[in-house]
């Protein structure tokens, strides 16, 4: 410890014998550093926060969605510092009175990106920081600039949220009803290609009315036609059976004689018109007008021939001579029918190699019309939504935008913080000549101590002579000490005083 104790001296010493060195580099370092320092330029800075607050329940009814219109203001955010509304921003500030060409302008904005900060802090609040420092304005003109730019940007931040949707909705509308129209036009043209085409190849298209059915329907209608032609066949064989059997007159006795003769023949008139309405041979009627005409035929058989009586036509073989006839006809009505169902299924059966390949440029055509017409009506839905979403939006607060701590008119300096660094420099000065007597001190080669030259000579060392001044010495030597002192305190007033000049500059400011 006393070995430490007596280095602590010996520096102590060392130093307070160069005490002018160490002064005088003490003025030099503060005097360089203070000037350093009141070149620095304040920096003037002003805050303010603003929030977004989303609060239309129409708005999430139309489709408006939160997320949606976050991301919207993330984005503006984003690009608010962009070089478009930098220049707004110098336009509408004192930073447009020292613009006058292209370059200038575009200096001022690289500045203020510089110089600005956006970040948002929670959800929908944001603080917008602004500073200001330009060299040809006052500190009092610099303060309100960096005020006025953070304003600015709120206006910006506003207007781009609130016009920026409108403007963009109105883009979006106009292109979808450019696309809307092209749509019309297309579908209108592929609408009369398929008219057009239809119309062409009538009968060759699938569904109603096409080939295959028609060629379906023709060979159901031909089939019943050939059972029909079957049934009109028997009807008129069994006709002629019977029209055969059938005498065409009757021999009638005497005006009023009745005879057997006369009611076998009303009897088989009657049996003719029974048959004629479709009664069949098993019909109970039937059977009793059979039996009835065979007890009469053997009874005319046991009347004597002739007897004055005279021929009459008989009406069944008259009725069936028409109903035979009229099978003739149904019979030849039918064939024809047939004939013409033939020759129709001859031809359709030549044009069915061609139905394919109709058919697949229908297909063809439809799915084009169907994909247009969905992209048709998509884009209506969507435009109409858009359309319906922009007018909530401009005729609805769908957004709030609440200014929650107004642009601060900042009353001191953000950077530099000059009284400290007027302290800092003032430490660094004194510090400086400390360690610049002390070096020179190690560098000269001097014993201040006995036992210093005594470790250096190796040599034992008998004594010392300790320093002798005269009255005049001793008072050169306090006059020399009071000018020391003066002039440490001087540099002490000196710092003192631009501590107060940089109060009194903020209280002008403020």
């Amino acid at each position: 410890m006393n070995g430490l104790y007596d280095e602590f001296k010996i520096a102590v010493y060392s130093v307070w014998n160069r005490r002018w060195l160490a002064l005088a580099v003490a003025w030099a370092l503060c005097l360089l550093g203070w000037l350093v320092v009141a070149l620095i330029p304040n920096v003037y800075e002003s805050k303010a926060r603003i929030s977004a607050e989303m609060q239309s329940i129409l708005s999430d009814k139309v489709g408006v969605d939160a997320r949606e219109r976050k991301k919207n203001m993330e984005r503006v955010q984003e690009t608010l510092a962009s070089t478009i509304n930098l220049e707004k921003v110098v336009r509408g500030t004192a930073l447009n009175q020292s613009v006058s060409t292209d370059r200038e302008l575009a200096s001022k904005v690289e500045m203020l990106r510089k110089s600005i900060e956006i970040k948002s802090e929670k959800d929908n609040l944001f603080e917008i920081t602004a500073k200001s420092s330009a060299t040809n304005l006052s500190d009092a003109e610099n303060a309100v600039l960096a005020r006025d730019i953070v304003q600015k940007m709120i206006d910006i931040f506003v207007e781009e949220n609130l016009s920026g949707d409108r403007v963009e909705t109105s883009q979006t509308i106009k292109f979808l009803d450019a696309q809307l129209a092209e749509r019309e036009k297309d579908l209108q043209e592929l609408e009369q290609k398929r008219v057009q085409f239809e119309t062409e190849n009538l009968g060759l298209l699938p569904g109603v009315g096409s080939i295959s059915q028609r060629m379906e329907a023709a060979r159901a209608e031909l089939a019943q036609i050939d059972s029909q032609i079957s049934q009109a066949s028997a009807s008129l064989a069994a006709l002629n059976g019977q029209l055969s059997g059938t005498p065409p007159t009757l021999a009638t006795p005497g005006v009023g004689a009745g005879g057997a003769r006369g009611q076998l023949a009303q009897a088989q008139a009657n049996l003719a018109a029974a048959r004629a309405r479709g009664w069949t041979d098993s019909h109970p009627d039937v059977i009793s007008m059979k039996n009835e005409i065979a007890a009469l035929r053997r009874q005319a058989a046991k009347e004597p021939a002739g007897g004055g009586g005279y021929q009459t036509p008989n009406p069944a073989y008259s009725s069936l001579q028409s109903m035979r006839a009229e099978r003739q006809a149904s019979i030849a009505a039918l064939q024809a029918r047939k004939n013409a169902l033939q020759a129709d299924m001859a031809q359709l059966a030549s044009k069915q190699t061609m139905e394919p390949g109709v058919a697949a440029e229908m297909s063809r055509i439809n799915r084009d019309y169907e994909v247009l017409k969905n992209q048709y009506d998509q884009l209506l839905a969507d435009r109409e939504q858009i359309k319906l979403r922009g007018q909530v939006e401009s005729e609805t607060d769908s957004v709030q935008f609440r200014v929650i701590d107004p642009p601060s008119s900042p009353r001191s300096p953000a950077a530099p913080n000059r009284p400290l660094l007027l302290a800092v420099v003032l430490i660094a000065g004194i510090g400086g000549g400390i360690g610049t007597a002390f070096a020179l001190g190690q560098l000269q080669t001097t014993y201040p101590t006995a036992d210093k030259l005594e470790k250096a000579s190796g040599l034992p060392v008998i004594g010392s002579v300790s320093e002798i001044l005269t009255n005049a010495q001793r008072a050169i030597q306090k006059k020399k000490l009071r000018i020391f002192y003066g002039t440490s305190g001087a540099l002490f007033g000196v710092f003192g005083m631009l501590m107060i000049v940089e109060f009194i500059q903020r209280g002008m400011v403020a």
